[in-house]
Order: C-alpha cells, then sequence, then structure tokens
C-alpha cells in the first residue's frame, strides 16, 4: 500500500506539471503506472490534471477494465496496456499535447532529424505514428509498429506519448520531445539545418552505450538532408513506409544508424 500511495501521488504531481507547463489544456492527457504484473494505476476520463486528488485514479487490468477507483476509467487506456504489454522494461506513461511537438504531430512532420547530440544520446529518433481515431482500437493499433523501437512516439493530429523505466524519467522524456521541437521549430524558421553526420552518430552510439543510451533503446537516425533543412528546402513530411524502424537488438557492432 505504501508504494502505491507513493504512486499515486507521482502521477497528481506529474498531472500538475503537464498542466503548469502548457502540455495539456482542459481534460487532455493521460498518465500511468504498472504496479504490478497485472494491474495498472491510471488518471481517469474527463478530468483536469491540476486538480487531481491521488483518490481520484483508477486501477485497471491489462484489458483496461476497472478494478479500482470510483471514477470512469479513460478511454485511451488501451495505449498504455498496449506499451506495458508489448515493452516489459516499461513502468511508466505519459500522454500530453505540448504545443510544438503537437504541431509537428499536426503537420505530418517526424521529429527525425539529429540536431542535437543530447537528444540523439537519450531519445535517438522520435517518429511519426499515423493517425488513429481517440477512444477506439484504431489508436493503439496505429503506436503498435512503433513501440518496440521507440521511447517517445508523435501521434499524427493527436499529440505526444512517452514512456520510461518510471514514471518521472517517462515525464523528462515528454519534456525533451517539446523541447527539441522548439528547437527544430527555430530551425526550420531560419531556413537551415546543420545535422550530425554518419561519423558523429557513429561517437555518440559509442558514449551511448557506455551509459546504456540513458535507458533508450529508440534507433539512431542518420542525417540525410532529405529527414532535414538545408538552405531553402522545408521539412519533408514523413511517408508511411519510413515509419518503422529496424531491431533495436541489432545496433550493436555499429549497427543502428537508419534513415526514416
Amino acid at each position: 500500500m505504501r508504494r502505491e500511495r507513493w504512486y499515486r501521488n507521482a502521477i497528481v504531481h506529474y498531472g500538475g506539471m503537464l498542466h503548469e507547463r502548457g502540455y495539456v489544456a482542459g481534460t487532455d492527457g493521460n498518465l500511468s503506472v504498472r504496479l504490478d504484473a497485472q494491474r495498472i494505476l491510471a488518471t481517469p476520463t474527463a478530468m483536469c490534471k491540476s486538480r487531481m486528488q491521488p483518490s481520484d485514479l483508477v486501477i485497471v487490468d491489462m484489458q483496461g477494465r476497472r478494478l479500482s477507483g470510483k471514477r470512469n476509467v479513460s478511454s485511451e487506456i488501451g495505449m498504455h496496456a498496449l506499451i506495458y504489454q508489448i515493452r516489459p522494461d516499461i513502468q511508466g506513461i505519459v500522454h500530453a499535447h505540448p504545443p510544438t511537438a503537437t504541431g509537428f504531430a499536426a503537420a505530418g512532420i517526424a521529429l527525425d532529424c539529429p540536431l542535437v547530440c543530447e537528444v540523439v544520446l537519450g531519445l535517438g529518433s522520435i517518429p511519426l505514428a499515423r493517425y488513429g481515431t481517440p477512444g477506439t482500437s484504431e489508436l493503439a493499433e496505429a503506436l503498435r509498429p512503433l513501440i518496440p523501437y521507440y521511447d517517445a512516439i508523435l501521434m499524427s493530429n493527436h499529440g505526444v506519448v512517452a514512456y520510461a523505466r518510471d514514471l518521472d524519467h517517462a515525464y523528462m522524456r515528454m519534456e525533451t520531445v517539446e523541447h527539441f521541437s522548439q528547437i527544430a521549430l527555430i530551425t526550420h524558421l531560419l531556413g537551415r539545418q546543420k545535422p550530425l553526420n554518419v561519423e558523429e552518430l557513429k561517437k555518440l552510439m559509442v558514449v551511448r552505450a557506455k551509459y546504456q543510451g540513458a535507458g533508450s533503446i529508440a534507433a539512431v537516425p542518420v542525417a540525410l538532408a532529405g529527414n532535414c533543412v538545408t538552405g531553402h528546402h522545408s521539412l519533408r513530411r514523413q511517408p508511411e513506409s519510413e515509419k518503422l524502424g529496424r531491431n533495436p537488438r541489432n545496433k550493436s557492432k555499429g549497427q543502428g544508424l537508419q534513415s526514416f
């Protein structure tokens, strides 16, 4: 019970931070923590994230069915359940609508240009999932092909989902996505980007392996002009055929650099 109480307080805390930073508005967004192999602690539906109390949270099973709690379960709980099922290493999930990153998602643009070394080390690449209708199985199914290979995903015309070994790191990944999207937008407005090249990325991979990728398994992008703004060229939209990455287990021995 002490552990569950701590998780409840953590979800309330980070929900408030999402609202304070403008990453959610109204009743947007949801957060969750894996309690054990069969149970998920999650935010309820239709509730402002800055007004939650620990007692407002609900516990559901891995099929999204409510086990305890007075409030209704979020219609997006299927997305959380799927991530936990596919990624046994994940213990915390944050879904929000940070404005700049969601703008990229609404424009159909992935954050796959390696512009900032810290982002490559921590998140690798941030792909764009196809659109899925909220409140339906489409939403989770749109994410399914990407979940094994990435730790944060842009959701077309919707928002962002980030996940990690605990809720704290999941929230920080959400912050990283939004911060990086702001940097990418500025370079786009300037009309020019200088991405890291293949040799620079290989060196980063050595550093990343040393520190276990800051807990990330995400694929590292290759620096290609087609992915970035060069001169007066604009950011490209991400074709559907390019949204899938390689198996992260193939990244050893210098492998894993890829284009999208």
